[in-house]
C-alpha cells in the first residue's frame, strides 16, 4: 500500500521492551491512549512471544485503531538453548536492535499507508531517539521503573566515579548512601543494579544502552512515569522536572485505580478466587516472583518449610517445572493449607480481602499493585531495580520488609511472616499501605494529578503535526 503523505490521521509507533512486565506496561499505556484518542492509529512492536502473551492475558479485543507487529527477538535458529541467566535473552534482543524495529516500522507504514507521526517507546530503548531523529518525529518515553531508579541511571557516570574514588580507601563502600544524587540519599551503593555499577570492561550491551540515559533523555519531548506525583520526595521531583521538562506521571499502568470489583470466582480458571473465598480476611500469604526469574532451589525449599512451620494459608504462583524443587511430600502435607498454580491472576488475587501479605521480588509493577490494593510486602530482591524498590518499601514508606540478608532461610521467612501477621510492626505496615492507597486513589480521581497528566499527554498526541 502506498504511504498516504497527505492523510490527516496521525500514526503512533509504540516500541516495547519484551521482558518482564515491561511490554505489558507499555501495552496498557497504549490501550489507555487509544481509547482516549480514537482518531489516532497505534502500531505496537514487540517480539512474537511477547505479543502472543499480551493477547492471551489481556482478555480484551484490540480496538480498531491498534495493530500489533512482531519484531525479531535476536535468537539464533530453532533448538538454540538460552542459559539460565535472564540477561542472556536481553543481550541477544539488544544485538538485533534497532534494525528489528526498523523492519517492523516499515511493515506498519506499508500496511496502514500512514507515515509515523510519533514514537512512544519503553525508556530502556534509548536508541529510539536516533529512530525519531531519522523519522523527524517527536519521541515520547515511558518508564516501568520507578523514578528514583530512573534517576540512578541518569546519574550513572557520577555514581561510577564515586565508586572508583572510594573503592580503594573506604571499607564497606556498599553501605555508602547516595547523598550526591538529589532525592536518593536513602539509597545505598548496594541497592544499585549491576547495570549501573558495571564498569567499561564489564559493560554489556544492555548496560551500555542504559548508561546513555542521562545524555539521551533531554532529546525526548515527553517522559511518562509509571508513578504518581504524590509519591515523590520534593527533592527528587524538583531534580527530575529540571532534567525532564516533559515529565508526566500517569499512575500505575498495570493496575486500575481504584481497583475494580472482583469478577465472579468462576471467572478465574486457576481456582484461586474460589479458594480465597473460603479463607479468613487478611489471613493468606500470596507468593509470586514475576515471570523472569525465581529464587534458587535452596531458597524455594526454605520458603516452603517456613510456610508449613508457621501454618500460614498461602497461594503460590510457581511454574510447574519448579514444583519438583519443593520439599518431598510438601504438596500432600499442605493440600488443605495452600494452593499452588503455574500463574495466578495477580491483580485479582491482591484485590481479594483474604490476602494479608505479598511475598515478592519487589518488581516495580508488583510493588505498585500491592500498594493499590493495600497489601503489605515481604521481599526477596532478585536483580535490577528490586533492591532500590525494597529500600523504598521498608525504610521510606514503611509498608513491608526485606527478608533479612536478602535471601530466604526457613527461620528468616518464618520471622518475617510472624512480624507481618502478628507484630505491632505488621499492624503499622498495614496502616501505612492503606494510607498510600488513599493518596493514590485521590490522585487517580477525576480531578487528580494522574488524570491531569493523562489529559496533557492525550492533547500532545492529538496535536501532532
Amino acid at each position: 500500500m502506498a504511504v498516504t503523505q497527505t492523510s490527516s490521521q496521525q500514526h503512533v509507533a509504540v516500541l516495547a521492551f519484551p521482558f518482564g512486565s515491561h511490554a505489558l506496561t507499555t501495552f496498557n499505556l497504549m490501550l489507555k491512549l487509544a481509547a482516549a484518542a480514537p482518531s489516532l492509529q497505534f502500531s505496537f512492536f514487540s517480539t512474537n512471544k511477547s505479543n502472543q502473551s499480551l493477547i492471551s492475558t489481556s482478555k480484551t479485543y484490540l480496538p480498531d485503531n491498534v495493530k500489533l507487529y512482531d519484531v525479531e527477538d535476536g535468537l539464533p535458529p530453532k533448538n538454540y538453548k538460552l542459559t539460565g541467566n535472564p540477561r542472556h535473552a536481553v543481550e541477544l534482543f539488544m544485538k538485533a536492535a534497532p534494525a528489528n524495529f526498523w523492519k517492523g516500522i516499515d511493515a506498519a507504514v506499508a500496511a496502514t499507508g500512514l507515515k509515523i507521526s510519533c514514537l512512544l517507546t519503553d525508556g530502556f530503548l534509548t536508541f529510539s531517539g536516533e529512530i525519531s531523529e531519522a523519522l523527524q518525529v517527536p519521541w515520547f518515553l515511558s518508564f516501568v521503573a520507578m523514578p528514583y531508579n530512573v534517576s540512578a541511571h541518569i546519574y550513572t557516570d557520577v555514581i561510577r566515579q564515586v565508586c572508583i574514588n572510594n573503592k580503594s580507601r573506604v571499607s564497606g563502600i556498599e553501605d555508602q548512601t547516595l547523598d550526591v544524587i538529589p532525592g536518593l540519599s536513602m539509597m545505598r551503593i548496594s541497592d544499585l543494579s549491576d547495570e549501573i555499577l558495571s564498569g567499561d570492561r564489564e559493560e554489556s550491551i544492555f548496560s551500555s544502552v542504559l548508561s546513555k540515559l542521562g545524555s539521551v533523555l533531554p532529546k525526548a519531548s515527553v517522559v511518562v512515569m509509571n508513578f504518581y506525583r504524590e509519591l515523590y520526595s520534593a527533592q527528587l521531583m524538583d531534580d527530575l522536572n529540571c532534567k525532564l521538562p516533559g515529565l508526566l506521571n500517569l499512575g500505575f499502568l498495570t493496575q486500575p485505580v481504584p481497583p475494580p470489583p472482583l469478577p465472579p470466582s468462576d471467572w478465574d480458571k486457576t481456582g484461586c478466587l474460589e479458594w480465597l473465598d473460603r479463607q479468613k480476611v487478611k489471613s493468606v500469604a500470596y507468593i509470586a516472583f514475576g515471570t523472569v526469574a525465581t529464587p534458587p532451589q535452596d531458597e524455594i525449599i526454605a520458603l516452603a518449610e517456613a510456610l508449613e512451620e508457621v501454618n500460614i494459608p498461602f497461594i503460590w504462583s510457581l511454574r510447574d517445572d519448579k514444583k519438583e524443587q519443593l520439599p518431598k511430600k510438601f504438596l500432600r502435607r499442605t493440600s488443605e493449607l495452600g494452593k499452588i498454580v503455574p500463574r495466578a491472576p495477580q491483580i485479582q488475587v491482591l484485590g481479594h480481602s483474604s490476602i494479608g501479605v505479598f511475598v515478592t521480588h519487589f518488581g516495580a509493577n508488583s510493588v505498585c499493585e500491592s500498594i493499590a490494593n493495600g497489601v503489605p510486602m515481604i521481599g526477596r530482591p532478585l536483580f535490577g531495580d528490586h533492591r532500590m524498590n525494597g529500600r523504598m518499601v521498608e525504610e521510606v514508606w514503611g509498608i513491608g520488609m526485606t527478608v533479612e540478608g536478602l535471601e530466604f532461610t526457613k527461620n528468616k521467612v518464618a520471622k518475617s511472616l510472624k512480624v507481618v501477621f502478628g507484630d505491632e510492626r505488621g499492624k503499622k505496615m498495614r496502616e501505612n499501605v492503606e494510607g498510600l492507597k488513599e493518596i493514590i486513589m485521590k490522585a487517580a480521581g477525576p480531578d487528580g494529578s494522574a488524570t491531569q497528566d493523562l489529559n496533557t499527554l492525550v492533547r500532545k498526541l492529538n496535536n501532532l503535526k
